[in-house]
């Protein structure tokens, strides 16, 4: 799946902004459960602390996932961690659709953005949050969420804020645990925000059957600080106020 084709090429500032826009409410696009929490989770805790009404849409259920710590009924279980995370996130609303775990990308992308659009709608949302394009893992259903919520934001008229990785930390990552993360350079970066990881840590540990003490989760985060490094792949029509 090529993903960059849909992505619009722009120029980054020559320094990172430091601060999210100051949108009222955000409309979050995820694949799975546990990608508001793991991914997201940070960005979607400044926003709803600034005051913003954070939404969020799951395309699946995550049943296919090879991970099951609990050992229990992944379509059920994740659903219910799902809730758990994102109330612990602050979330305004989440919605679980049910697509097929590790078949997203064979779904039509125009079908995966109706529901976004839909969901934008709905919700008031100024713009979208998701993964970049890489889908950091490598994961096509990370790929073909987000390839959704940029088409979404084109037909929509939204912009889309997107969740990324500096190469450095990606390398160090794949270096000491063999997991192929994507990173992006530091001219690809658009913003670089202070967060705190209290919440995102509390909604992590929601997804028990996924996220055990020694995932790999919990080395990024040291590795990532306070800091969370986003890129525009639907850059906003107009000056965006900040929180």
């Amino acid at each position: 799946m090529v993903i960059d084709e849909a992505v619009p090429v722009h120029a980054p500032s020559a320094r990172p902004a430091r601060q999210l826009p100051a949108w009222a409410s955000v409309l979050a696009v995820v694949a799975h459960p546990d990608d508001e929490s793991f991914g997201l989770g940070a960005v979607v805790d400044t926003f709803a602390a600034g005051g913003a009404a954070v939404h969020i849409l799951c395309y699946t259920h995550g049943e296919a996932s090879t991970l099951n710590e609990t050992r229990v009924d992944l379509h059920r279980a994740r659903e219910q961690e799902l809730s758990q995370a994102g109330a612990e996130l602050g979330a305004a609303s989440v919605t679980l659709l049910d697509y097929p775990d590790g078949r997203l990308s064979l779904v039509p992308p125009a079908e995966l953005a109706a529901h976004a659009i839909a969901f934008a709608a709905r919700s008031m949302a100024e713009g979208l949050l998701v993964f970049d394009e890489t889908g950091i893992t490598g994961h096509l259903d990370h790929q073909a969420a987000t390839a959704a919520a940029v088409l979404a934001g084109q037909q929509a008229g939204l912009p889309v804020l997107a969740w990324a990785l500096p190469q450095a930390i990606a390398g160090q990552l794949k270096s000491e645990t063999g997991y192929d993360f994507a990173g992006q350079p530091p001219c690809r970066i658009d913003l670089c925000v202070r967060v705190s990881r209290k919440r995102q840590r509390r909604a992590a540990l929601s997804h028990a059957s996924q996220i055990p003490p020694g995932a790999v989760l919990w080395r990024r985060l040291q590795l990532q600080g306070e800091c969370e490094h986003l890129r525009w792949l639907v850059p906003p029509q107009e000056p965006q106020r900040v929180r």
